[in-house]
């Protein structure tokens, strides 16, 4: 019963006209123009992406050349395009690197650059290509009954070490991080993957004597594959029996306390960086199980150190299992939630509050 005698009509009518006043007043719930309209929440070398999205085969519009450069790096595009020679033109090759792409990552295969696509791409992740040889080195929904092994994948030619304990030395750290520090972080990143093998790791205080070796370093660091400054691809490492690991110094690091609750924005986490790219140095490649450590993506202010099953799958598949391993600890929070679910995340006050004034405004006509 509605007092004051005014009718169901009359109220949620009233309703719909609040909601649409406090889109307009409020700054903060601005309609969009268009898709462009995507606010990363952190600043890193692809932010510009933002502005790319909505395009589809045929566009030509500033900023592809940039993404097409990026999808050469990570594999998408072969390397008979040189990167540095792009054009602003959403070509058919462009096309099929954005739908395998898409695949990869669990996302709508549309071949255009939708919301969750861009956003996806402007995530801090690691610097490891997907696609190598025009292979992609990530597992899907579709490989998984040809494979019957899971999401996880292997190094191309499933190279792994041949013995069973392995040194590392942290060598030369462009970082403020206190060596005790590392010690501890790089300790518990290699614990993780033991647990689930029969893989034994010590820290040598020698690079010589060292099967791998750990180095922070900033920009152009001599192995062909340049950092990009904060927030871009966090680290990179190699397949056996190579065994070098490098992480970008110019990123926000925590290697001690809770990431989730740092003060900055851009803050990462070093071991979770760390465990992920000892899976490669092991001979993993990435997964496209959103929950595992080898998932290529981790947003700022993230832990996600534990294995999942996929990851433990893929590493016990090459050095087989530990017979008192206690199985895989759930995550607290997925890296899909972290990583994918920005799109929604940015858009919910917009699109929340557009919906609600849509069903406010079908109640009252349905009446």
């Amino acid at each position: 019963m509605v007092s004051g005698g005014a009718s169901p009509l009359v109220v949620l009518l009233a309703a719909a006209a609040a909601v649409l006043i406090a889109l307009r007043v409020s700054s903060a719930f601005v309609l969009p123009e268009g898709l462009a309209d995507i606010k990363p929440p952190f600043s890193n070398p692809w932010s510009a992406f933002k502005n790319l999205s909505g395009c589809h085969f045929g566009d030509e519009r500033r900023g592809l050349a940039k993404l097409k450069d990026y999808l050469w790096h990570f594999g998408y595009i072969p390397e008979a395009a040189a990167a540095g020679r792009f054009n602003d033109l959403f070509d058919a090759d462009m096309e099929l690197a954005i739908k395998t792409y898409q695949s990869n990552f669990g996302l709508g295969v549309t071949g255009e650059l939708d919301v969750a696509t861009v956003t996806q791409m402007m995530a801090p992740r690691c610097g490891v290509a997907d696609v190598v040889n025009g292979t992609s080195t990530m597992g899907n929904s579709s490989a998984v009954g040809l494979r019957g092994r899971g999401l996880f994948s292997y190094s191309p030619g499933e190279p792994r070490w041949s013995k069973k304990t392995l040194k590392y030395a942290i060598a030369t750290t462009e970082t403020s991080i206190d060596r005790a520090t590392l010690s501890l972080v790089f300790a518990r990143a290699f614990a993780r993957w033991s647990e689930a093998t029969m893989l034994n790791f010590t820290e040598t205080a020698s690079d010589a004597d060292a099967d791998i070796t750990i180095g922070f370093h900033a920009g152009d660091h001599g192995d062909g594959d340049p950092f990009d400054g904060p927030l871009g691809t966090l680290a990179h490492a190699f397949t056996p029996t190579n065994g070098r690991l490098h992480l970008d110094a110019t990123e926000t690091w925590v290697a001690d306390g809770d990431v989730t609750r740092a003060s900055s924005d851009a803050a990462v986490d070093l071991e979770s960086v760390a465990v992920h790219e000892i899976g490669h140095i092991l001979g993993l490649g990435h997964s496209s199980v959103a929950d595992s450590v080898m998932y290529p993506t981790l947003t700022s202010r993230t832990k996600k150190v534990n294995l999942a099953n996929d990851d433990v799958k893929g590493i016990q598949g090459l050095y087989g299992g530990n017979p008192n391993f206690k199985g895989v600890t759930s995550p607290t929070t997925s890296s899909r939630e972290m990583d994918s679910a920005a799109a929604v995340a940015l858009s919910r006050p917009r699109y929340g509050l557009v919906s609600a004034a849509a069903a406010a405004g079908a109640l009252a006509l349905a009446l």
